[in-house]
């Protein structure tokens, strides 16, 4: 089992807002108080916990010896978790504000960045196969205290498929629920297409961030294009190029191209659709659906498929969202998470 880290609250988190959290948290377990202090303290807990939903906290994972996944949180570490995995080519900031939903609805969340991808370690040896993903993914879930739920997006969804439904015989559920967000055993070549399309022709970086938005724009030209890029600059890195000039680079591992390009080739892409309804009809947990409703990657012949193959899979549709359906309509896609979450914990 690997380590599990907190490396402390983010720097928009008032160092002193942490010291009176844990310094009530002591309080609470160690001191005898009068009704008044008693009622004056659980209001101010109450306030700080309040505040402290809009703070996140950064964490970091041993998955395998020498070799770290980067998290970040929100809300209280006491609730059930919910483990936020993204896409390939994205990173734990591609979620919009559905982790802090999350935290307020009285979830755990945890956004974490795949190996290979953001702040997480990218491996030498390109080691970014569904398999590692899936290890790193059980790793993860091994030092928490409590099981989470997962919500994966595309290449998360896959891994958050492999990692529970791949399971040894007899063994328990790694996970409480798991949201599929627009991603299915099968799917639309074209879509796939254009996604290695759009990775494939940014490697040389951008000039500035504005050219970096022209760039989404244009791969998403039903999406609005945001007034500011504070958030689409924590997807990018600014390094030198090779010619020593300063450009912005997605931050992901370039070296996952060739790994993932082999997954689409046609003598393996059944096996590995197989490999995919076999898991999936392995799961025994509660499980969701999201489609973007105009997704090229999971149309609705595809998800009709999904469903006729393994029926207990519940499935929404988030209208005029393609296949990015956090980034796109982020409000309706949390909102169709966090009801799907609480109607399942509701029955245990």
């Amino acid at each position: 089992m690997g380590r599990f880290y907190g490396v402390g609250y983010a720097s928009y988190c008032r160092p002193r807002l942490v010291w009176q959290t844990n310094y009530f948290g002591r309080l609470s377990t160690s001191a005898t108080a009068t009704p008044s202090q008693s009622g004056a303290h659980n209001y101010i807990r109450s306030a700080i916990d309040r505040l402290l939903l809009y703070c996140m906290n950064s964490l970091r994972f041993e998955t395998e010896p020498g070799f770290f996944i980067t998290a970040d949180a929100w809300g209280d570490p006491a609730n059930p978790p919910v483990l936020l995995l993204h896409g390939g080519g994205q990173t734990r900031h591609s979620w919009g504000d559905t982790a802090r939903w999350l935290a307020d609805a009285g979830w755990y969340a945890i956004a974490l960045d795949a190996r290979g991808h953001g702040d997480s370690d990218w491996s030498p040896e390109g080691h970014y196969t569904i398999d590692y993903l899936a290890s790193d993914l059980r790793a993860v879930i091994a030092q928490l205290d409590q099981k989470p739920a997962l919500v994966g997006a595309s290449m998360g969804g896959m891994t958050a498929l492999i990692a529970e439904g791949e399971r040894l015989p007899g063994t328990e559920s790694i996970c409480t629920a798991i949201v599929l967000v627009d991603i299915a055993p099968r799917t639309e070549q074209k879509g796939i297409e254009r996604i290695f399309a759009f990775m494939s022709n940014n490697q040389d970086g951008f000039a500035s961030l504005n050219e970096a938005a022209e760039a989404v724009a244009a791969y998403l030209p039903h999406r609005s294009r945001p007034s500011d890029n504070s958030r689409l600059e924590k997807n990018l890195r600014l390094r030198k190029s090779p010619d020593g000039e300063l450009r912005y680079y997605w931050h992901w591992d370039p070296t996952m191209l060739a790994v993932w390009r082999q997954t689409t080739d046609p003598s393996r892409q059944i096996q590995n659709e197989e490999r995919l309804y076999k898991a999936a009809q392995a799961l025994i947990i509660p499980t969701l659906i999201v489609r973007g409703g105009i997704s090229d990657v999971v149309s609705e012949k595809v998800m009709a498929e999904f469903l006729d193959a393994v029926p207990h899979v519940h499935s929404v549709s988030v209208a005029n969202a393609g296949h990015m359906v956090a980034g796109d309509s982020n409000h309706a896609f949390t909102k169709a998470v966090i009801e799907f979450l609480t109607s399942e914990r509701t029955k245990e």
